[in-house]
């Protein structure tokens, strides 16, 4: 899209909502090509909502760098049909087990169950298996790969050193189960994902309050007994950050599958788990221990965030709150100089605006740090993908069960569920065979499932009973979803892994006594 032309498209525009409003006025549908977009002087369809220009505070060789990790990564998972189809139709020739696996390893870089291949002159070749086997292979490897190149130790310090001088010793981040959040930390918010050590991703953001209370305690204990990361008399606090998510182009369908896609909904959902949550700290422990928190909004459509302000006793309302794509609008065409002097005054703007008093200066650049990363990512979203997905649904390729997979963070890559029995996550659960069940089912694929815990090396037996959970909850999934067994819709891989970074990764098998590298 040539300068002039989208120049027309830019519209300078106040990030603070209109005063007075129940809730935040979410992006309307315009007229388009198709919703949200415009056609450029090439007839081809871009978002309304980009910039004429590079924004100014976007570091374009990073996203660079990103886009094409992106292609690269999905590339692999494209690939797996035509591959299959091309194996398939071979399936009844003389050398065709040969034929197989030399096509699969040319194309996906590994081989093929050789029973399944070695069947197929018996039956019709199981296709579901190997579609269901071919893409948890291809996520493995992909996890293997990224943990073997994983060098973020500086740029994690660097992080981990700025939330401490806001005034935060550990930043605990829960977000929807979505597959479309799956990029939330390395792409959305651009944060280093070592130096935020709790993510955990929930159906509708309804996270644990009793499991976080744990979580809060341990950290709590290390302070006291180690001085890790900082000192009991640091001042500092416990940030506990929630991510709800909507759609701007199709909310009444394509929002929060867990909340009836009702944005209003999935919001106060989320903002009531972190005030119970800062109340279970207050009334359980004495001595003023108390927490921090902070409610962020997702527009799956283009990475947008809206985040809603703290006050200076840190309660938040659904009210006031910055959405970043008009701040992206508004600073989009100014100099470096201006757009930051704009991102600098924001946070205050919108605390006057809805009349509550400003959040804590550290709390403060958090915020201005966070809407300053998410605008690069709408900065990525507008040149690499048109300023708005092309996939704006649910297009996760697998369901994740477990710890899940902390090298591998991609938009629609997967739909994780965090659980450690089925009965407790059951709700996570029926929510992605849910969504599965329309995307791969409905066109006749399988639904691969990749169960996945971490175990403490340093705790004898933590290994084994790792590895008996993944078959514990694989054989409980199996009973909950009998139909689906039966004919074969559920295809599974189970993974073990040390929580210490760079760990391998170690496949488990059905009923071998030990875990086994791969």
């Amino acid at each position: 899209m040539d300068t002039r032309n989208r120049q027309k498209l830019v519209r300078k525009v106040s990030p603070v909502a209109p005063v007075g409003m129940a809730m935040p006025s979410w992006p309307q549908r315009v007229s388009f090509c198709v919703p949200g977009m415009v056609p450029d002087s090439n007839g081809e369809c871009v978002s309304a909502l980009c910039a004429a220009r590079a924004h100014p505070l976007a570091d374009q060789r990073q996203n660079t760098r990103m886009a094409d990790y992106e292609r690269r990564v999905l590339a692999r998972f494209d690939d797996i049909v035509p591959t299959l189809k091309r194996i398939s139709a071979r399936q009844h020739e003389a050398d065709f087990e040969t034929q197989a696996q030399q096509i699969a390893r040319e194309r996906l870089g590994f081989a093929l169950d050789e029973t399944v291949l070695a069947d197929a002159w018996v039956s019709a070749l199981d296709m579901r298996k190997l579609y269901g086997a071919s893409v948890l292979h291809t996520f493995l490897d992909l996890a293997r790969e990224a943990g073997a190149q994983q060098d973020g130790n500086a740029e994690a310090a660097a992080m981990t050193r700025f939330f401490i001088e806001c005034g935060f010793h550990e930043v605990d981040v829960s977000a929807c189960a979505d597959g479309r959040l799956k990029g939330l930390l390395q792409y959305i918010l651009r944060l280093p994902q070592q130096a935020v050590r709790r993510h955990k991703s929930y159906a509708g953001t309804l996270f644990d309050i009793e499991q976080n209370v744990k979580q809060w305690t341990e950290t709590e204990l290390r302070r006291f007994r180690e001085g890790v990361p900082t000192l009991p008399e640091s001042g500092t606090r416990y940030l506990k950050i929630a991510v709800y998510h909507f759609s701007s182009s199709d909310p009444t369908h394509e929002g929060c599958a867990a909340h009836g896609s009702d944005d209003h909904r999935a919001a106060q959902a989320a903002l009531d788990r972190l005030v119970a949550f800062g109340t279970a700290i207050e009334n359980g422990f004495c001595c003023g221990a108390s927490i921090a928190t902070l409610l962020i909004g997702l527009d799956t459509d283009n990475d947008a965030i809206r985040v809603h302000v703290p006050d200076a006793q840190g309660g938040m309302s659904l009210e006031c709150v910055i959405d970043n794509i008009t701040l992206y609008q508004a600073t989009a065409e100014c100099a470096a100089p201006e757009a930051l002097r704009q991102l600098g005054s924001v946070v205050d703007e919108t605390a006057r605006r809805y009349g509550r008093s400003a959040p804590e200066t550290g709390m403060r650049r958090l915020i201005e740090r966070l809407l300053a990363n998410n605008l690069a990512q709408i900065d990525y979203v507008c040149t690499h993908h048109q300023g708005r997905y092309a996939d704006i649904g649910h297009a996760e390729r697998f369901i994740s069960i477990g710890d899940g997979f902390e090298e591998v963070h991609l938009r629609n890559l997967a739909y994780f569920g965090h659980m450690y029995t089925v009965e407790e996550g059951a709700a996570d659960m029926d929510v992605g065979i849910n969504i599965f069940s329309r995307l791969n089912v409905a066109r006749g694929l399988p639904i691969p499932v990749a169960i996945h815990y971490r175990y403490d090396s340093q705790v004898p037996g933590s290994r084994e009973r790792t590895v008996a959970r993944c078959r514990r909850v694989k054989a409980a999934i199996e009973a909950r979803y009998p139909d689906l067994m039966r004919d074969g819709w559920l295809v599974f891989g189970m993974s073990a892994q040390a929580k210490q970074p760079g760990s391998d990764l170690e496949t488990v098998a059905d009923n071998d006594i030990n875990a086994h590298g791969h």
